[in-house]
């Protein structure tokens, strides 16, 4: 019988973080004389109730998680906070149904970026902050999830990962505890930086944190309807454009820079293929909008790069309608849909170093071929890479592809057309945001869909966000025998 009171007690402590966290949309409301004060103050006195009664009726004395607790807390959290979250979106002025509610904070937690709401310029302040506030942490636990919970799960090859961080020499900190502290103090000094340094390029101090928090945990959520093209300025979309670059690297190799003086983000492998396919995508947009577009060189560059980057990393960030660009940029948004940005970071997607770990193993593959007697070994960052990482990754890669096939399957059963179908999918479960299409494209919202295909897409932003194997394993009928 597996013992819950673990990741009850935890998840406790988790709905009380989420009900401190609507003191400050309740502050805004209050501040600024808006009603939604009290839906904030109703929502968050029933969040902490809840998670208090999980605290105080849950103290099992926690030494170590089993494997079996660790995915159920993992899947469980994720879930409760997006129940709870969902409230003030029901309640407040937007009124939505809780399917909408759902899928706004399903959205929000996962920093995935698609959103049913409309006519965010008049929206309230409150509201908007929540949005922006649910990305924000949604990030920051990614971060922790990917360094301390995946690589010990095994989970698609992030085992990769768990001697770098908890087990050499080479450790930031001695114990996992303080590297979480120390990163969420780097996410909140990052945070910062971008929110004053949006504020000194003419952005409204309101608007300058509402991006920042955004930018930083790659989410997208904005205040406007028109993203961040409502502000129409290329040096804002310039400096969230590197925002969305810093989010989407590792924060450790951050950590390890200011405690070591090191040069550890120039030269981890898998951040110089990001920017490798950042710089090359980015580029091949701009000479398409230059050339077959007709755009001002200036133009180009800045609009080209800032959406190929919000969409690689998964910010869904929109400053121009890329459908109106033509096939060859739309193809190209669509591939890095799915390549995502870096292990450890806020951003989405399968990630750069499994593409990495997938070519070394092919590489591995021919030379077998040219040389059957020849002994050739997969390497990622000068060490060889274990059996168990190159199969845990191509079970991943195999599940992925499949899991997106059956989302755009159901999406496609549920009456909706082709292009939202596959991008839709493709969108849930990569967790970037806008997809493509004439409903839930840059310029679209998810609200005209039906409230079974945002359920749907729902359970892909959660599958997605949380590496798949994390949830889908719960549903196999030996995980739960002894």
């Amino acid at each position: 019988m597996i013992d819950f009171r673990p990741a009850l007690f935890v998840i406790g402590i988790l709905l009380t973080t989420i009900a401190i966290a609507m003191l400050a949309p309740f502050a805004v409301d209050l501040v600024n004389d808006h009603p939604d004060w009290q839906v904030f103050a109703s929502a968050g006195t029933l969040t902490l109730f809840v998670g208090g009664v999980l605290v105080l009726t849950n103290q099992a004395p926690i030494r170590k998680l089993s494997i079996r607790q660790a995915f159920i807390l993992t899947a469980a959290s994720w879930l409760a906070i997006t129940m709870f979250a969902a409230l003030p979106f029901v309640f407040s002025e937007v009124k939505l149904s809780y399917t909408d509610a759902f899928f706004e904070a399903m959205s929000g937690i996962t920093t995935t970026g698609s959103t049913v709401m409309t006519d965010l310029d008049n929206a309230p302040k409150g509201i908007l902050l929540w949005r922006a506030l649910l990305q924000w942490l949604g990030g920051i636990g990614i971060i922790v999830m990917a360094i301390a919970v995946l690589p010990m799960l095994r989970v698609g090859g992030m085992q990769l990962f768990k001697v770098e961080a908890f087990e050499t020499q080479e450790k930031a900190l001695p114990r996992a505890g303080q590297i979480a502290a120390w990163i969420t103090v780097v996410y909140i000094g990052l945070t910062a930086i971008w929110s004053f340094g949006l504020w000194l390029l003419d952005m409204d101090r309101f608007p300058a944190v509402i991006h920042a928090m955004t930018t930083i945990a790659t989410g997208g959520y904005s205040s406007s309807d028109q993203s961040v093209g409502s502000f129409n300025s290329a040096a804002i979309e310039i400096f969230i454009t590197i925002g969305m670059i810093v989010g989407a690297m590792p924060f450790l190799l951050y950590l390890r820079m200011l405690r070591e003086g090191s040069f550890a983000l120039a030269k981890d492998p898998q951040v110089r293929c990001f920017l490798a396919i950042v710089v090359i995508a980015s580029g091949a947009v701009i000479f398409w909008l230059y050339s077959a577009q007709g755009m001002q060189f200036n133009q180009a560059a800045v609009t080209g790069a800032f959406n190929t980057v919000s969409i690689m990393t998964g910010t869904g960030y929109t400053s121009a309608d890329y459908q109106s660009w033509g096939a060859f940029p739309i193809v190209i948004l669509f591939i890095l849909m799915f390549i995502g940005g870096c292990a450890g970071s806020t951003a989405c997607g399968i990630k750069i170093f499994r593409f990495q770990v997938l070519f070394s193993t092919v590489h591995s593959q021919f030379l077998r071929l040219l040389q059957p007697h020849g002994v050739f070994v997969p390497h990622y960052n000068h060490r060889p890479i274990a059996d168990d990482v190159v199969q845990s990754v191509m079970n991943f890669f195999f599940l992925f592809m499949g899991t997106f096939a059956a989302i755009a399957l159901a999406l496609g059963a549920l009456g909706l057309d082709y292009m939202t179908a596959i991008t839709g999918a493709a969108t849930a479960i990569c967790n970037v945001g806008p997809a493509m299409g004439p409903i839930i494209g840059p310029s679209g919202t998810f609200a005209p869909l039906p409230d079974a295909a945002k359920w749907v897409l729902s359970a892909g932003m959660i599958l997605g966000r949380l590496e798949l194997f994390t949830v889908l394993v719960l549903f196999l009928p030996s995980f739960w025998r002894r």
